[in-house]
């Protein structure tokens, strides 16, 4: 024991010196300084002359046309440089970025390296249908997501990768679809169809069924006069706005029972079964914009109830709440009633129904004749003070865009297109 201890000795002494080096190691000696006037990228930008955007040769291959970012390796962006053309991918990319330029013709020669492409973005060129390669994304085998929205399809693009998981072909002109077209799309978990020319016939056949993990659909601004049949029970986004939709049939909700949020508004309705929407899980439901005349129930969890510009004259709250159970409240929060014919505010007994209710946003009313009328109260709220209150009554307009923007309308997905008319 007397022989180990100076060991011990020496052995902490070293510790405690290699301890202080790491203490006091002076990182600026290996790292420049940043300049406290402008902030320098990390990249050896050079300026491309004829487009006038950045680009950056990586070692591992990197076409002429685009950048290929250092800290990124396996990116690259091509968006912006008026191409006209695909170029040559390299085989080491997995995500790809072509929009904004000018591009006519999608060819197989330009992916033929390309297999572990993983994102292909194509929006916002001038691609149709006929230009696209048979198979040319479905020899792809990891591509997960497809942007081709803002082109000139006229068809659904066939054949697609079994692997693809979101899909984006909002703003084109597709009114054909190919028989099981959808088919082998068994792995998609959101499709975007919005601003189309989509008809009834088109959907007949149940196309959507097969799509056993399909969780938002788009479907707005379309030419749809009933509603898309055989829809997945995983469904959880359902986007239908701005088409000709008037009716709802019976039960057509009740395979449907993850639905979490429902757009509905810009179109037809006029009268629905009363217990059409008791779902389970809905929390956001939007159906301004139609022909109601008459409430209807609302389901436990409901958060976020759009009814503007319809032809409500009353708030039948014995409908939308026939029984109250104290141990499991409604979750109601905000409701918005504008531009109905509301001759009166809703009853207070609405407060014993839905305790969690802050916002009813009244607007301006119609009347009979179609002039506009103005209620007492066009803004309630709850939990306020007076002061708060009282600036609402006063300024309308800004009362009525901040409970919209604290709504549901923001809660859907990034791609919802009321924004973008």
């Amino acid at each position: 024991m007397g022989f180990l201890s100076p060991i011990f000795v020496i052995f902490f002494f070293l510790g405690v010196k290699v301890h202080c080096q790491y203490e006091t190691y002076q990182w600026d000696e290996d790292y420049e300084q940043e300049p406290d006037d402008d902030y320098q990228t990390g990249f050896p930008f050079r300026q491309n002359v004829d487009y006038g955007v950045p680009f950056y040769q990586y070692t591992l291959g990197c076409v002429s046309e685009c950048f290929c970012p250092t800290n990124f390796p396996s990116s690259m962006y091509c968006d912006n440089r008026k191409l006209k053309t695909i170029p040559n991918i390299p085989m080491h990319i997995q995500q790809l970025y072509l929009q904004f330029n000018e591009i006519e013709a999608v060819t197989a020669n330009s992916f033929i390296n390309a297999t572990y492409l993983k994102e292909i973005n194509l929006s916002h060129n001038k691609i149709k249908s006929q230009k696209i390669d048979y198979g040319v994304f479905a020899k792809l085998p990891n591509l997960l997501q497809l942007h081709l929205e803002h082109n000139n399809l006229e068809e659904f693009p066939f054949p697609l990768p079994k692997s693809l998981e979101r899909l984006l072909l909002g703003y084109n002109e597709i009114s054909k679809l190919q028989t099981n077209a959808m088919d082998g799309l068994v792995n998609l978990t959101m499709l975007d169809l919005c601003y189309n020319h989509l008809h009834d016939s088109l959907l007949k056949d149940k196309i959507f069924a097969k799509m056993e993990k399909l969780m938002q659909l788009n479907l707005c601004n379309n030419r749809l006069e009933s509603m898309p049949p055989g829809l997945p029970s995983s469904l959880m986004y359902l986007s239908l706005e701005n088409n000709s939709i008037s009716s709802i049939p019976e039960k057509y909700f009740d395979k449907l029972p993850k639905l979490h949020a429902l757009r509905l508004s810009h179109n037809k309705l006029q009268d629905i079964p009363y217990n059409i929407f008791n779902l389970p899980n809905l929390v956001e439901l939007s159906v301004g914009h139609n022909k109601l005349k008459q409430a209807f129930y609302i389901p436990r969890n409901l958060e976020h109830l759009y009814l503007q510009n319809n032809e409500i004259e009353k708030m039948n709250l014995t409908v939308m709440c026939p029984s109250i159970d104290p141990l499991h409240h409604h979750h109601l929060t905000y409701i918005r009633v504008d531009q109905n014919k509301l001759k009166e505010p809703i009853s207070s007994y609405i407060f014993f129904c839905f305790p969690h209710i802050h916002t009813i946003y009244y607007g301006e009313q119609r009347s009979v004749n179609g002039q506009t009328i103005q209620l007492r109260t066009q803004v309630f709220r709850r939990f306020q003070d007076d002061d708060d209150e009282s600036e609402d009554h006063d300024d309308p307009d800004n009362a009525h865009e901040s409970p919209e923007q604290e709504g549901a309308e923001g809660h859907f997905d990034p791609h919802y297109y009321e924004n973008q008319e």
